[in-house]
């Protein structure tokens, strides 16, 4: 049976996920509310085939240096539509996301999130995610 209380929850999780992760001229990406919601220890594993698996100080690294590097010169990430699944203390989530980059650029991307609830909180354990293209677009029941 669906704790809806519990997918409430974790969808206001996923939903602020990405807001750590924005940045524009004058305000910086915050890296601290950016990880907050992951698991010591999570997975990442970015849509760059072959895939390989990054730790999440290593995506911040990359991402903290496509920030200072000035190509990009903001960044937005906002989570469209999704679905959850969960019993009792783990859940996975596959959500589609927009991505606005320096104001005009837009793209989507697909996640999938394997979610465990530790003391109370709920936690992301391993983050996956491949981009969506006009031939594969973000499918309808996550837009």
């Amino acid at each position: 049976m669906t704790d809806l209380a519990a997918v409430q929850e974790i969808e206001t999780l996923i939903g602020r996920h990405f807001d750590g992760l924005s940045w524009s001229e004058g305000k910086r990406p915050d890296w601290r509310l950016f990880s907050a919601d992951f698991l010591p220890g999570a997975s990442l594993f970015p849509a760059a085939r072959p895939v390989q698996k990054r730790t999440l100080e290593q995506f911040i690294d990359r991402m903290e240096g496509v920030f200072s590097g000035g190509a990009l010169r903001s960044f937005e990430e906002k989570t469209l539509g999704m679905r959850v699944l969960e019993f009792r203390n783990v859940a996975v989530v596959i959500a589609s996301s927009e991505m606005i980059e320096n104001g005009q650029d837009v793209n989507y991307d697909v996640s999938g999130f394997l979610l465990v609830r530790s003391e109370g909180k709920w936690l992301i354990a391993a983050h996956a995610w491949d981009h969506a293209t006009e031939q594969l677009p973000v499918p309808g029941f996550l837009r």
